[in-house]
Parts: structure tokens; C-alpha cells; sequence
């Protein structure tokens, strides 16, 4: 596991190589996300790993899930909601092999960012999950 500098320094590095595809894509995503409110609910979730990140208001918490075999069709998806008064997502990308999200840390508290590997966005089951417990002090 990457010490906090040098997560910092990757997600650094990350924002400034994507430049203005991170805002286009962000803009999607706050439309995605209005349309996204009305997705297949995600059902029970296969065991998966869990990290905590400890962090505190007004930084940047990047999450890199590794994309699936392109054919495959499977897609990352949250599976359960998140409290929005502690992050935001700010902007989604696809960085190498991954899916790369960043989320801002608007407040303090803790909530968890659950995310499932389903069938498309339209597929309840998960075959993967993966969570990620934010703590804002």
C-alpha cells in the first residue's frame, strides 16, 4: 500500500495528465448522476475488501477500481448510497487499468463508499464489491 504523499502525489499527477477531460467528464457525471437515481437496485454483495481511509475536509480521496475484461461487460457501480455531506464525486476516469473516481471531502463524519461489479448498469447482482469506509476528522 502507497503512503499518503505518495497517493497524494499520484492523484496529483493523474489530475494534471487528464486536465480538461476531468471537468467534461465531471459535468457528465453530475448528469449521470441525476439519471443514475433511477438505476437497478444492486442486491446482496459478495464479500469483498474493505479500506479506510482517515482524511479531513476539503482534500481529495481518489478510489482506483481495476476495469474488467473489455468483453465482459461488467461495470463498477455504487451499490449503496453515501452520505454527501462528508464527500462529493467530483470527476470519474479511466486512468491505465482502472477505473479512477475522486471525491471531495466536504464535511466531517464517516460514511462508506460500497462499490458492486455487475452485468451492466442494469444487472442487480454483484459478482465483485469493494468498500471503501471514508472517516472525516
Amino acid at each position: 500500500m502507497t503512503s499518503a504523499a505518495g497517493r497524494s502525489q499520484l492523484i496529483r499527477r493523474s489530475l494534471r495528465s487528464l486536465g480538461f477531460a476531468i471537468v467534461v467528464t465531471g459535468v457528465a457525471l453530475g448528469i449521470a448522476a441525476a439519471a443514475g437515481a433511477d438505476s437497478t437496485p444492486i442486491g446482496p454483495l459478495p464479500p469483498g475488501p474493505v479500506s479506510t481511509i482517515t482524511t479531513s475536509p476539503n482534500q481529495l480521496v481518489a478510489i482506483a477500481l481495476p476495469h474488467a475484461a473489455k468483453k465482459s461487460g461488467l461495470v463498477w457501480r455504487l451499490a449503496r448510497r453515501y452520505d454527501s455531506g462528508v464527500v462529493r464525486q467530483i470527476s470519474e476516469a479511466d486512468v491505465d487499468t482502472n477505473v479512477v473516481l475522486v471525491f471531495k471531502v466536504v464535511g466531517r463524519g464517516k460514511t462508506s463508499l460500497i462499490f458492486a461489479l455487475t452485468r451492466g448498469d442494469t444487472s442487480s447482482k454483484a459478482v465483485k464489491s469493494a468498500t471503501h469506509k471514508i472517516l472525516s476528522r
